[in-house]
């Protein structure tokens, strides 16, 4: 497994891997019908902006040239506890227990005190988070996922 900053050629990667982690990660919060909609063409064009737009760090893990994951790390908004926020990231349910996440948010955030918003109903990811350091704050919030409201909270580390 390699990981490596991202480049514009691997916005399709990133795209596929955004798609297809996001029906594996949010089934239970999401409509089927929905999350079957999303286009990954439409998802691999938006990343070639974002990567090419340059404001967030985004990371890739890569075997044998395929993209099984990503990070992406953006300086947090005003007003928020932390001025780092971790974006985004996002592992093929094939490849969850790999290592490809943890090394993801070394190469990405290092110990760097930062901050993310996840769904609350996540527990996978609650204890990911939870043994890089990361503890909810308190803050909460709604956020459509594909058009369905979701219960989010913010972690800090």
């Amino acid at each position: 497994m390699v990981i490596r900053r991202a480049v514009e050629a691997d916005a399709a990667g990133i795209g596929a891997v955004h798609v297809q982690s996001w029906r594996e990660a949010y089934a239970h919060l999401a409509p089927a019908q929905a999350l079957a909609a999303l286009d990954v063409v439409q998802r691999v064009s938006r990343w070639v902006d974002i990567i090419r737009d340059g404001g967030s760090e985004i990371w890739v893990a890569v075997i044998d040239s395929q993209t099984v994951g990503w990070i992406t790390i953006g300086r947090g908004r005003e007003g928020t506890p932390r001025s780092t926020e971790l974006e985004g990231l996002y592992v093929l349910a094939s490849h969850y227990g790999t290592g490809a996440g943890q090394r993801l948010v070394e190469a990405g955030l290092g110990a760097e005190p930062a901050y993310l918003w996840m769904a609350a109903d996540n527990p996978r990811a609650h204890a990911f988070y939870r043994r890089n350091g990361f503890r909810p704050d308190g803050a909460s919030a709604t956020h459509a996922i594909v058009g369905t409201p979701v219960h989010i909270v913010r972690l800090v580390r």
